[in-house]
């Protein structure tokens, strides 16, 4: 009976560990979508910006995101989470409009979209990186937080040279 009590202890221990890894794994999975959607909206930026400083930021994108999404895709094997080779469907919706734009209307929107973005990003990587429960995980959010505080930062002031608010 001592034993059956004990194995049910564990196997429920082991039940409310499950959706808290869940939780680390989803916010992987949705990061490395992200990531790969910053590389490729960060290369369209470099061919189509009319703005030398919005062609700049968009470098900065695809090189900082690229360095992320080669370190997260180690860890994500280390943990044998399988991520997906594709952007999700509001990154693809947001490049297809983007690719339609030029000038000074494409520089606007893809800076808008960027600061939007860059808020998200910094409030999940902030909270995944006190409250996450894979110490893996937590350590890489941890990480990379001040490299996107710092898109932000660059994300509302190259916005505000391209004549968008970016406060957001």
């Amino acid at each position: 009976m001592m034993n059956h009590a004990i194995l049910a202890g564990a196997v429920m221990l082991g039940m409310a560990a499950a959706p808290v890894f869940a939780a680390d794994e989803a916010f992987v999975m949705k990061v490395a979508k992200g990531g790969m959607a910053e590389v490729e909206l960060g290369k369209l930026a470099v061919e189509k910006a009319s703005s030398g400083a919005v062609k700049q930021f968009g470098q900065r994108m695809v090189d900082d995101h690229s360095k992320a999404n080669e370190e997260l895709k180690a860890l994500a094997q280390s943990k044998n989470i399988s991520l997906s080779p594709e952007i999700g469907p509001d990154e693809k919706a947001l490049r297809d409009r983007l690719m339609k734009l030029s000038g000074a209307a494409f520089d606007q929107a893809y800076m808008k979209a960027m600061v939007s973005d860059h808020v998200k990003d910094v409030n999940e990587f902030r909270i995944e990186s006190k409250s996450g429960k894979d110490p893996d995980v937590k350590v890489w959010a941890a990480y990379t937080l001040p490299t996107l505080e710092e898109h932000l930062k660059m994300a509302r002031d190259t916005s505000g040279a391209v004549g968008t608010s970016g406060n957001k």
